[in-house]
């Protein structure tokens, strides 16, 4: 049976200062560098058989690290991205509630209801990175994955694996640097526990 570890990319800029990075290209700190190489020594004698990743720059170096140290190879698949939300990109929290109003108030009140246009859904977002999921675990192969992803897409994924509703979105809670370890990825409703 295949085991899936996720792991949230390390800390960044954008993390420091409460800003939405989105699919920026800004670059881990050195404490994010560092987060990444202590999740490395704590998978060393895991067996990873392969590591994806999202094809932001914060994801990908986290990703290359991790590579490195598991001596595993690395796919960059896009279905790992971040949302989409190309207005917010750069701005802190703050300057999206002065600017754009009640979205991001009500973003956080019903994230599963938030749409706008030009902007992805967190449902097309599961789906996406679901579909990536169900498309690597296609071989049938008994291995052990990482993917190195975004707190969003993280959270789609585990209520994904849970068998749980999008609207349970923000009970979950993933720091820089976290892993989460799914064992048991044939059935639903599996368990998704931190390592």
């Amino acid at each position: 049976m295949s085991t899936i570890y996720l792991v949230r990319h390390g800390i960044t800029p954008a993390n420091r200062e409460n800003r939405f990075a989105g699919r920026s290209s800004e670059p881990l700190l050195a404490e994010g560098i560092e987060q990444i190489r202590q999740v490395g020594e704590r998978l060393r004698h895991k067996n990873i058989a392969a590591v994806y990743c999202g094809p932001a720059n914060r994801t990908v170096q986290s990703a290359e690290i991790l590579k490195s140290q598991l001596q595993a190879p690395l796919h960059s698949l896009a279905e790992f991205d971040e949302i989409s939300i190309p207005h917010w990109e750069g701005l802190t929290k703050d300057e999206i509630r002065h600017q754009y109003g009640r979205q991001y108030p009500d973003w956080l009140a019903a994230p599963q209801t938030f749409s706008l246009p030009g902007c992805e859904t967190l449902e097309q977002v599961q789906k996406r990175a679901a579909g990536a999921m169900e498309r690597i675990l296609s071989t049938g192969q008994t291995q052990n994955l990482l993917v190195v992803s975004h707190l969003i897409v993280l959270r789609c994924l585990v209520l994904y694996f849970q068998g749980r509703e999008i609207s349970d979105f923000r009970a979950i809670t993933i720091d820089n640097g976290a892993i989460l370890q799914v064992s048991e990825v044939e059935k639903v409703g599996i368990p998704v526990s931190f390592l």
